[in-house]
């Protein structure tokens, strides 16, 4: 199964913490897709550092449309007005970070 890494970019007005985050990018792919469809994305997240609002989240390269629809339609993060911009997609770790390092 070939994986692809995602590097996030969380605006919100109120700074929020990593159970938030993945609690509303499971819901909005759960919203938009279902159960099913959730069940193929193999969403995992890898890391989240929440003073520079970057995270880093892995997903199945089958599921990746799908994942990327569900970031684009997160509005508000716990009540509070939110936007999560995609950085950069790679296939390794290593190199999501070189070129996409935290701000």
């Amino acid at each position: 199964m070939r994986r692809r890494y995602l590097a996030l970019k969380v605006e919100a007005l109120q700074e929020s913490d990593e159970q938030e985050l993945k609690n509303t990018v499971w819901n909005a792919v759960l919203r938009l897709f279902g159960e099913y469809g959730a069940s193929k994305t193999g969403l995992f997240f890898v890391s989240y550092d929440a003073t520079k609002s970057y995270a880093v989240l892995r997903c199945t390269n089958a599921a990746l449309d799908m994942v990327r629809a569900s970031l684009a339609s997160i509005t508000e993060i716990s009540l509070k007005p939110a936007a999560i911009h995609l950085l950069g997609i790679s296939g390794t770790l290593k190199s999501l970070r070189e070129k996409f390092p935290p701000e």
